[in-house]
């Protein structure tokens, strides 16, 4: 044994220094693996989405004054030690995965690119790596306001959502601050003159804009949604009795066009009305109009007859003042009973199409899984399973049976009325409700019909939201916030009632 000793203290420092060598070459094997795999050539390799690299070349952090190159990993994965490991085998397995199994062709990769899905793969403690300053010298009173309320809110905001345009360029990141107009069009002088209750073509005097109406017949309907309705919310009811006078409603939500019209004449500072009185007593007789956007309002989908969104509820509030201004008609937002009379359209279903939620939800599943879909709805909503995750013109859908586009999808729509969770079970239950208008106070207002972000039970008639002023404008680092524009909400728009009788 004590022979033996000797080639055991030997085999012990071989053991020792053999384990070392191994492990100085696996650490430099995997350092290089590592660091050819974060190389841009090789994410570029199999990355499935090619878009990422031409918009990334058109980015701030490629093509800047400085002449420094951001490359992928120090965006989309962490700055280093364990987490930068699993991060960067998580991001690996899922890029195999979609090459190998996805068909890469039918993604949708508009929408992979916005805030909302970005955000789960830029790191936030990659930007401050490399961000440590926030308020180097160059940066614009703009960016220190920003900057500091970003501070302010730590941990509610996120680099992205002001610089989501960076790190690939986004044509909707452009900020519009004025509105072209087509000069080769006519030019109206005159509002519709109305003679009798019936549908009506409106034309905005000293612009080349114009809109329909169509005359909603008066009547009686069934407010809410009956407790066997799928996907019921307690906030839809109980149901209530209600009896409507007739009114004139618009034929699709607001435009592009038409709320252009609307900036292009009354844009300005943006104030409120109280902020021009003194001792009380307006100084100006003109409509306030709305402040530039930050960013461009459209999202880069354009203009034209696509609603208009990311307007506050005072904004739409203005522009119908405005247009009650033009035309000498009394132009304001819907009562939320006026919206579901007007889009139940006679009917008192979820919908009014024949079709079950329950039904389009299992229709959406199979159409994720097998990738088919003939579903009724498709005929006449643009919902989450159809709107390629953005707003579309009116015209690609059908009328509800009022001859109403557009009532439960593509964006959903401001109403006049306070938003109250127990609104219907706060009126009397006996006898009918005649043209009610909501409670008389509130914090936020009604949000009625489905957008293109909503799924099956969401734009059912009777399903009730409401704005979130403080969330939609969590972004925003103004003090005060805009009155016009919602920084973080990019779905709600709204359409106009006009009253039968009323004239200015």
């Amino acid at each position: 044994m004590k022979l033996l000793a000797p080639f055991r203290k030997l085999w012990l420092k071989f053991s020792f220094l053999l384990a070392f060598i191994i492990g100085v070459v696996t650490f430099m094997l995997a350092k290089t693996s590592f660091d050819y795999t974060s190389t841009n050539s090789f994410c570029e390799s199999c990355h499935v989405h090619p878009q990422a690299t031409i918009s990334w070349k058109q980015g701030a952090h490629f093509d800047n004054k400085s002449g420094v190159v951001v490359g992928c990993v120090q965006c989309h994965l962490p700055p280093s030690g364990v987490d930068y490991v699993w991060a960067k085998i998580a991001t690996g397995t899922r890029d195999v995965y979609g090459v190998l199994f996805k068909d890469t062709a039918k993604i949708n990769w508009e929408e992979k690119s916005r805030r909302e899905h970005a955000v789960l793969h830029v790191y936030e403690t990659s930007c401050k790596g490399c961000h440590q300053n926030l308020y180097p010298r160059e940066l614009s009173k703009k960016g220190q306001d920003a900057h500091l309320h970003y501070e302010r809110k730590a941990g509610e905001l996120n680099c992205l959502n002001c610089h989501l345009e960076t790190g690939h360029y986004h044509p909707q990141a452009k900020e519009v601050t004025e509105v072209s107009t087509d000069r080769k069009r006519v030019i109206f002088t005159a509002p519709a003159r109305i003679d009798s209750f019936a549908n009506f073509v409106e034309m905005i005097p000293n612009t080349a804009v114009s809109f329909e109406m169509i005359a909603i017949p008066g009547g009686a309907f069934t407010l809410g949604s009956a407790e066997a309705e799928p996907y019921r919310q307690n906030d839809e009811g109980p149901q209530r009795e209600v009896r409507l006078s007739a009114f004139w409603m618009g034929k699709a939500e607001v435009s592009w066009e038409e709320y252009d019209a609307f900036y292009a004449e009354t844009h300005g500072e943006g104030r409120t009305e109280d902020q021009k009185k003194t001792n009380g007593v307006s100084q100006l007789d003109a409509i306030t109009g709305p402040t530039p956007a930050y960013g461009n309002p459209d999202q880069g989908w354009g203009r034209g007859q696509r609603p208009a969104i990311t307007m506050t509820h005072y904004a739409a509030q203005k522009y119908c003042e405005w247009l009650s201004r033009k035309t000498g008609k009394k132009y304001r937002l819907p009562t939320e009973a006026e919206w579901e009379y007007a889009a139940r359209g006679g009917t008192n279903g979820a919908y009014f199409f024949e079709g079950n939620p329950n039904d389009f939800a299992r229709e959406r599943l199979s159409n994720r899984l097998f990738g088919v879909d003939t579903s009724v709805i498709n005929r006449y909503v643009k919902y989450a399973a159809n709107s390629l995750s953005k707003t579309h013109p009116p015209a690609v859908v059908q009328a509800n049976p009022f001859g109403l586009i557009n009532m439960l999808g593509n964006v959903r729509e401001f109403c006049a009325d306070w938003y109250a969770p127990h609104a219907y079970a706060n009126v009397a239950s006996n006898g009918v409700l005649v043209n009610p208008t909501g409670p008389a106070e509130g914090t936020e207002r009604v949000i009625r019909g489905g957008s293109y972000k909503s799924e099956a039970a969401q734009i059912r008639i009777a399903d009730r939201d409401h704005t979130r002023t403080e969330a939609w404008l969590m972004t925003d680092p103004q003090i005060p916030k805009s009155l016009w524009w919602y920084s973080d909400c990019n779905d709600v728009g709204f359409r106009v009632v006009c009253e039968v009788g009323v004239m200015e």
